[in-house]
């Protein structure tokens, strides 16, 4: 390296090198910024310049997809990538494809640092300043295009006309593009395109990992699909897993044991495999284990003059807490209304209730599976529709019938809020759950809440994590409702049966991280820490 080195003079800080090979640029990058390269980094650089060379001898290795794990660095490397090849031919088109515009141009803008700051690239900064924009710039060249070095744009941005040597798709798969299937058809319908942007004997270079089993990375054809051969067919790749074969951190200066056993117990399988290990796992193969959860036995205990909120006696079966524990104090509550009316044949109408400690167990103490009883069939009832609010013995609409249930419980379970779903026919509940709560003079909060994600991976993302750790207790009177069953017989993706208990019980888990601190029309149950403001008694001398 040091013999590729050439500085102008004694005192300069400028290196005259015009052959520097990838590796030594990334390093003289690091330098420049005061940081170490690690091996990791430098495996990726080896790769990417052997590819490219290839590339110059024999015109093949132009497809490439570059695989690494969460956080390894892959798009760093990759922007370095950019800022190499334009050192080495400023002539050349780089068009950069994120999942959405601003990814797209967090890469521009990098490669655009590095070229102001890199100690071999500081001529290539052009003179005039709108050649040196966020989202494009132009090098100084000697060819002539009305396409600039780099462009960034979204996947899903019109590129017809644009002209690119080399097309970097960089993380164009993430949650928000393939979570369902007409998103993961259009996102293979635009990358198609790509055909049409190259020119001849360009290189197209994909960075990311997987995020669904149905993966535009996978190494296997996907028949369910329709697909004869992967759709990343005859691309080189370089896969690095967080763990290679031998059980050991690909990148052990930042990754001990210790931390990839920690991500993996935070993450839960599914996740970790797919992130961490580049595994795409089959979102039919995260079906939910009954077997993992721990059935409890005891009461919810508010005691008022401590105003704190307790599971007691403990009586766990499972292992985790013995005859002579104390009991659970718990610290928050969080409560999850997906509402349904109609047919018993249809959607279920499901109240779900999850309390937590402070060691970050879960308990899910109520499942209500709400039901109305049908009307008399009389000619009384079908001439004289029934009136809101049951006075003068008239019968309740089935609306507020389970407001009023839901109101019940919540009273019951000392609920500081909950969370109600508004797809739908919640759209109109707010308002008369939080009368009917006023009515029944419970202080409870209300949160309204919209889904737009699919059921499935709410399920799994709720589930996952937690039954994997073996963090989720469930009282033994949800035994009895129709929650196991539908734990037992859920097909993610494939699924004809009822889910309404666990997309509750579900969205009452991902609301427990927040502690609810306002309790609507004031007042509210003060178990909760911070749910109202103490004030200092100050009364006194000194």
């Amino acid at each position: 390296m040091n013999d590729l080195i050439k500085p102008t003079s004694p005192q300069s800080t400028k290196f005259d090198i015009t052959t520097a090979d990838f590796p030594l640029f990334v390093v003289l990058w690091n330098q420049r910024m005061g940081l170490r390269t690690p091996a990791l980094h430098l495996k990726m650089a080896r790769w990417l310049e052997w590819s490219w060379s290839r590339q110059k001898k024999n015109k093949k290795h132009t497809r490439l997809l570059l695989m690494a794990f969460r956080s390894a660095g892959k798009s760093t490397i990759t922007g370095l990538f950019a800022a190499w090849l334009l050192y080495r031919k400023a002539d050349l088109r780089i068009l950069v494809l994120a999942a959405d515009l601003t990814l797209a141009k967090k890469m521009v803008r990098n490669v655009k640092r590095i070229l102001e700051r890199h100690p071999l690239t500081q001529n290539l900064k052009p003179e005039k300043a709108d050649q040196w924009a966020s989202d494009r710039f132009t090098v100084r060249r000697t060819f002539e295009s009305r396409d600039p070095s780099m462009l960034a744009k979204g996947i899903t941005a019109n590129i017809t006309g644009s002209r690119a040597d080399i097309v970097i798709c960089d993380d164009v798969e993430v949650p928000n593009t393939c979570d369902t299937a007409e998103k993961r058809r259009e996102l293979r319908e635009r990358l198609g395109e790509m055909e049409y942007v190259l020119v001849p004997g360009g290189t197209q270079l994909y960075v990311g990992t997987p995020h669904n089993y149905h993966t535009i990375y996978a190494d296997a054809p996907r028949t369910e699909l329709g697909e004869e051969r992967e759709f990343l067919h005859g691309f080189e790749r370089l896969k690095i897993p967080v763990l290679d074969e031998n059980g050991d951190s690909a990148w052990i200066e930042r990754y001990s044991e210790d931390d990839i056993a920690r991500m993996r117990r935070a993450a839960g399988p599914n996740k970790f495999a797919s992130q961490m290990m580049l595994t795409p796992v089959n979102i039919a193969e995260g079906r939910l284990n009954p077997e993992l959860l721990r059935i409890y036995d005891y009461d919810l205990d508010y005691v008022r003059e401590l105003n704190s909120l307790y599971l007691s006696p403990p009586s766990l079966e499972g292992g985790g807490r013995g005859e002579g524990d104390q009991c659970i104090r718990i610290v928050s509550a969080s409560a999850f209304w997906d509402p349904a009316f109609g047919s018993a044949t249809g959607d279920r109408s499901v109240f779900a209730i999850v309390y937590s400690d402070v060691d970050g167990n879960f308990y899910l103490h109520h499942i209500e599976y709400i039901k109305i009883p049908s009307p008399p069939e009389s000619a009384a009832a079908a001439s004289s529709p029934p009136l809101a609010g049951g006075q003068g013995g008239e019968r309740d609409d089935e609306a507020t019938a389970q407001c009023r249930i839901v109101a019940e419980l919540a009273r019951a379970h000392v609920l500081p809020g909950l969370t109600l779903e508004i797809n739908g026919i919640g759209r109109f509940l707010p308002r008369i759950l939080r009368n009917e709560l006023a009515r029944a003079r419970v202080p409870c909060r209300v949160q309204e809440i919209s889904q737009s994600r699919a059921k499935d991976l709410r399920i799994l993302e709720a589930f996952d994590a937690i039954l994997a750790a073996r963090r989720l207790y469930v009282h033994k009177s949800v035994c009895a409702t129709p929650f196991m069953t539908e734990m037992r017989e859920w097909r993610p993706g494939v699924n004809k049966g009822h889910d309404d208990g666990l997309d509750a019980v579900a969205g009452a888990l991902a609301q427990s991280p927040d502690r609810l601190t306002r309790i609507y029309g004031g007042g509210g149950h003060g178990w909760m820490k911070h749910s109202r403001p103490h004030k200092a008694d100050t009364a006194f001398k000194i």
